[in-house]
């Protein structure tokens, strides 16, 4: 499986990590050539510098042929033009989506994205459902002794 990622950041980097130790066949477009040089360090040469959403840039990445675009920059509007133009203009079957604020799932979503993902929401709703488990009981505390 072909996946591309945009967005060359902590979360790219460390998904991206994980997907080339699971086999995974891997490109990672990164806009800053500082950063891509590190990336490139540490990934080896599946990193490529460019923006990923420009066009031009993007038919140079083999979009064509990938099974999945995965746009996780910190700019929203960044990955949501990402990934319309994998699906739009070059048939890339699933697009996921990071989305930093979480009022923009629904737009990703109702604009094409296959899977937009907020990492507040997700967080919102582990916390919402082990707060609804039992709760949680607090370990004693030791308390000095008042002199009296």
């Amino acid at each position: 499986m072909y996946v591309i990622v945009i967005g060359g950041g902590k979360v790219g980097y460390y998904l991206s990590k994980h997907l080339i130790e699971r086999g995974y066949e891997v490109t990672l477009i990164e806009k800053d050539p500082r950063r891509a040089e590190v990336l490139t360090s540490q990934l080896g040469e599946v990193v490529m510098v460019g923006d990923g959403d420009e066009m031009a840039f993007l038919a140079t990445t083999g979009m064509e042929r990938a099974d999945v675009v995965v746009a996780v920059t910190g700019d929203d509007e960044d990955n949501l033009i990402a990934c319309q133009m994998a699906k739009r203009k070059f048939d890339v079957p699933r697009t996921v989506a990071r989305v930093n604020n979480p009022s923009n799932v629904r737009i990703f979503k109702t604009l094409g994205v296959d899977v937009a993902l907020s990492a507040t929401e997700v967080l919102l709703d582990l916390l919402e459902r082990e707060l609804a488990k039992e709760p949680a009981k607090r370990a004693p505390t030791s308390q000095p002794n008042p002199k009296r």
